[in-house]
């Protein structure tokens, strides 16, 4: 793992850890801020616990169907701290060949009275993380943070 294979991106949200872990963990919360508006979320499984699954599927604004977005297994969850998935495996560890591989290590630190809430996304190779890179990342990575900022800070 290199630096060139990791992108990160960072917010320090105006709540504290248990509202923004409360975000992350109730399907319904997750699916207000998951994926920028004006897309649509749908949370099909959130097992927040080593080998459970994480599924998520989008749909574009005036569709009628939901695409694939995340199907992935969590590989560590703890409450108000750290949450780790990945993409290489769905459900009960089960191996898969996703159209990009990622492990995203999502961190909720108390900080100035709010939660400084930080992702790393790691990637198989430097050109897998550039191509994620190229695709928006940090545009659709930072539009999410934001909306998950404007659930909590009210």
């Amino acid at each position: 793992m290199t630096d060139k294979s990791e992108l990160t991106i960072s917010r320090l949200i105006a709540a504290p850890p248990s509202t923004v872990w409360a975000a992350w963990s109730i399907p319904a919360n997750l699916e207000k801020w998951w994926i920028p508006a004006p897309i649509e979320c749908q949370v099909v499984t959130l097992d927040l616990r080593p080998g459970g699954g994480f599924v998520t599927r989008m749909r574009d604004e005036g569709a009628t169907d939901f695409q694939p977005h995340v199907d992935g297994c969590f590989l560590e969850a703890i409450p108000e701290q750290r949450i780790v998935f990945t993409t290489v495996m769905t459900e009960g560890w089960q191996p898969t060949d996703p159209w990009l591989a990622i492990t995203a290590i999502l961190t909720f630190e108390a900080k100035d009275g709010g939660t400084l809430y930080s992702a790393r996304v790691l990637h198989k190779t430097p050109e897998d993380s550039a191509k994620h890179k190229e695709m928006g990342f940090y545009e659709g990575w930072g539009t999410a943070i934001g909306q998950l900022a404007n659930l909590v800070e009210r």
